[in-house]
């Protein structure tokens, strides 16, 4: 049931935030299929795939590690600190953030760069503001020393020790 509830919150929720407002964002006449090709296409489909493999690995780990799902109405029951978990404590928001970058490069769309912007922001304050107090009551010592170990989003990983 858990792989049928992450399927559908992917769909709706991510796949909103990084396929459908990014498309109502866009001009009427802007040529979204096929995608144009060249080199400036190539780079940014790099991002845009490499977000939307990170979404679908996150995913995959929270149903198989964290016996939930990604929505924040059916967490996991575990903590998942295994996979891209250990080098980056919010993998699906980096992704999400990559692949919209990607579509802004792939579209040349300032627009879409603010908006990515605009996500990166709502993303961090959720994080700070609801996730990261959430966890804390949740998994308490566990989660303070994932804490000191992995960053937030990105950076330099203090430890892999299996304790984590």
């Amino acid at each position: 049931m858990n792989i049928l509830k992450t399927a559908i919150f992917t769909l709706t929720v991510p796949g909103a935030v990084v396929v459908y407002v990014p498309w109502l964002l866009l001009p009427p006449d802007a040529k979204v299929w096929p995608p144009s090709s060249g080199p400036l296409a190539c780079v940014a489909l790099m991002p845009m795939l490499f977000g939307a493999l990170i979404l679908l690995w996150c995913a995959t780990d929270f149903v198989r590690v964290g016996k939930g799902t990604p929505a924040p109405i059916d967490p996991p029951k575990e903590l998942v600190v295994r996979g891209l978990y250990r080098y980056s404590r919010n993998p699906m928001y980096v992704g999400a953030v990559s692949a919209l970058l990607g579509e802004a490069l792939l579209f040349q769309s300032w627009t879409l760069f603010v908006y990515a912007a605009v996500c990166a922001v709502i993303m961090h304050t959720f994080v700070v503001l609801y996730e990261e107090p959430t966890l804390r009551k949740k998994f308490g010592p566990a989660y303070e020393a994932y804490l000191v170990h992995v960053p937030r989003w990105l950076g330099k990983v203090k430890s892999r020790s299996s304790e984590v």
